[in-house]
């Protein structure tokens, strides 16, 4: 099996000095793209000679995905600088997503062209549904992570159907565990932020355990960055968070426990270690949440 370097041939498509001087980009989706890499290669029912082109364009498509949904949907006027953020976000996104119907079609995997886009259409919906609910402020903590980590799931799913059956169920396992870690990090990053942010953890669960003052103010808006830093302090969301990593580590190492040590674990046991380490990490965001706890 050629080593895993999906991330490397990635930078020739998200690599572009005008996106990295005038936005950011959302996190690389590494672990659960490396976790397909695997399973392609050790466990898929055709073995193919593209499985390092399926699993790069699956994580071009969800980047696209990932792109769109940091764009802000703030109404007023905008300075330049977040103009030009806001169209770049807009023009990568749809970039990313649209890339994976070339590449594959050069290739001829139609299969695959139709299997990534069905199951965007999926993601799609379950989006729709997920902020249907956000707006009417109709959500729990716990179901909002739920749904994350199931929109995070979605386009790998769909690669289920390639596996031999008896790989499936532990696929399907394993990549809600690696869904569920880079979830986590994903919201302790958005959390850090100066305000309160409705498309995060934190949000919700501080309106779920909040005074009703404070859940006032929330839902009316009325909460100003000190404030929201205060609040993040006193319902303890970083540590809440840290203990949800270390909930998502321990199911996945558990899971790995059950299985046979053979080569393909143990690269999959590799994919955990960016987790462990960010765990054990003095002056991480995690490292001090879990020092306070």
């Amino acid at each position: 099996m050629k080593p895993y370097r999906i991330p490397q041939l990635a930078k020739k498509y998200v690599d572009y000095d005008m996106i990295q001087t005038h936005t950011e980009l959302p996190p690389y989706p590494d672990a659960r793209v490396h976790l397909l890499y695997i399973f392609l290669n050790h466990g898929s029912r055709k073995p193919s000679v593209h499985t390092e082109l399926l699993a790069l364009v699956t994580s071009l498509v969800q980047m696209g995905i990932d792109t769109h949904e940091t764009i802000d949907t703030v109404q007023g006027k905008q300075n330049e600088g977040e103009m030009r953020s806001r169209q770049l976000k807009v023009l990568a996104g749809d970039y990313f997503s649209s890339r994976f119907y070339q590449l594959l079609s050069q290739k001829g995997q139609i299969e695959a062209v139709s299997t990534l886009s069905a199951a965007i259409c999926d993601v799609n919906i379950l989006k729709m549904n997920l902020y249907g609910k956000m707006k009417s402020l109709l959500l729990s903590a716990e179901e909002y992570l739920r749904q994350r980590v199931q929109l995070n799931m979605q386009l790998f799913l769909s690669f289920t159907p390639f596996l031999d059956d008896s790989l499936k169920e532990l696929w399907k396992s394993l990549l809600r565990g690696f869904s569920e870690c880079e979830t986590v990090v994903r919201e302790m990053h958005l959390s850090s932020g100066s305000e309160p942010f409705l498309y995060s953890y934190s949000f919700w669960h501080i309106l779920d355990v909040a005074s009703d003052e404070d859940k006032l103010a929330l839902k009316e808006n009325r909460v100003e960055p000190k404030d929201w830093k205060k609040m993040l302090l006193k319902y303890k969301a970083g540590e809440h968070l840290a203990d949800k990593l270390q909930q998502a580590v321990n199911s996945v190492q558990s899971i790995l426990k059950m299985v046979k040590g053979d080569g393909m674990f143990r690269e999959i046991g590799q994919v955990l270690d960016p987790f462990l380490r960010q765990l054990n990490t003095p002056g991480s965001a995690v490292g001090e949440g879990l020092a306070r706890g």
